[in-house]
C-alpha cells in the first residue's frame, strides 16, 4: 500500500516551521471556536471539534488556550465565520486549493485574488481545480507507534486505503467518510494518533522545476500569512534534487 506524498510531507513540515506561533494558534483557535459553535462544545460528541482539538494538540497549543476557544463559542460571543473554498492555478499551471474561515467574504476573496494575480496565476470558479484532487482522511502516527508491518496490518484491519511509513512516522489514508471509524479502530490498536484530519490529495500531480517550486511556495506562504486562510494545498510534485535545492536556498 502506498499513497502519502513525500512532497506533501515536506511541504507540511516546512509550513509549520515557518509559521509564526501566534498566527498558527490564532488559526487553530478559530477552527475550534467555529467547530464548537456548529455542534456540541464537547469533543467526544462533536467530530469536527474533536479533530480540531487534536490538530491543536499536535501543534503544542496549551490546554487553557484550547478551552478558551471552546468557551468563546458559547453565549453568542465572537464573530460569525463561514467556510469558503477558493480554487485556482498558480505559476505554470499548478493547481491550488485555499480553505478559509472568514467573517467578510468580500475582503477574503479580494485578498486571495490579489495574491494569485501577483504570483502570475489566476483565481478560478469553485470546482475549477477540485476535480484534480480527492477528499481523503489522513491519520498520522509517530515512528514509535510500531514498525511498518505492524502499522500496515492495523491499518488494513481498520479499513484504511493506503499506508506509507518512513523514518519520520506513518501516514494512513482512508475514505473521507470513514475517517472517524478508521481513526477509532487505529487508536484501539496503536494508541492515540498524532493527527487525524480531512485532506485534499492530488489525483494528478504537476512536475515542477526549481523556478516553479520557488514561485509556487511564495504564493503558498503569502496565502498562509492571510489571517482568514486556514489551509493551502497544491498538486506540485518536485524531484528530490529540486526539493533539496529549494530547501538549501530557504
Amino acid at each position: 500500500m502506498a499513497g502519502h506524498s513525500k512532497w506533501a510531507n515536506i511541504q507540511h513540515r516546512k509550513g509549520k516551521q515557518d509559521a509564526a506561533r501566534s498566527k498558527l494558534f490564532s488559526k487553530l483557535s478559530k477552527e475550534i471556536t467555529v467547530a464548537a459553535k456548529m455542534g456540541e462544545p464537547d469533543p467526544d460528541a462533536n467530530a469536527r471539534l474533536r479533530l480540531a482539538v487534536k490538530e491543536a494538540r499536535a501543534n503544542s497549543m496549551p490546554r487553557d488556550v484550547i478551552e478558551r476557544a471552546i468557551k468563546k463559542s458559547q453565549g453568542g460571543e465572537g464573530d460569525t465565520y463561514e467556510t469558503i473554498r477558493y480554487e485556482g492555478y498558480g505559476p505554470n499551471g499548478v493547481a491550488v486549493i485555499v480553505e478559509a474561515l472568514t467573517d467578510n467574504r468580500n475582503r477574503t476573496a479580494s485578498n486571495v485574488r490579489a495574491l494569485f494575480t501577483k504570483s502570475g496565476g489566476n483565481l478560478g470558479e469553485t470546482g475549477s481545480v477540485a476535480f484534480i484532487f480527492e477528499r481523503k482522511g489522513e491519520i498520522t502516527y509517530k515512528p514509535d507507534a510500531g514498525d511498518a508491518d505492524t502499522v500496515m496490518m492495523a491499518a488494513i484491519e481498520a479499513g484504511a486505503e493506503d499506508v506509507e511509513s518512513d523514518e519520520d512516522g506513518h501516514w494512513i489514508t482512508c475514505a473521507d467518510t470513514d475517517l472517524g471509524e478508521v481513526s477509532a479502530a487505529l487508536e484501539a490498536a496503536l494508541g492515540e494518533s498524532e493527527t487525524a484530519k480531512l485532506v485534499w490529495q492530488p489525483a494528478t500531480t504537476a512536475p515542477v522545476d526549481l523556478d516553479t517550486l520557488t514561485k509556487v511556495m511564495r504564493l503558498v506562504e503569502a496565502l498562509e500569512d492571510d489571517d482568514d486562510v486556514q489551509n493551502v494545498v497544491t498538486n506540485m510534485d518536485a524531484p528530490d534534487d529540486v526539493m533539496a535545492a529549494w530547501e538549501a536556498a530557504t
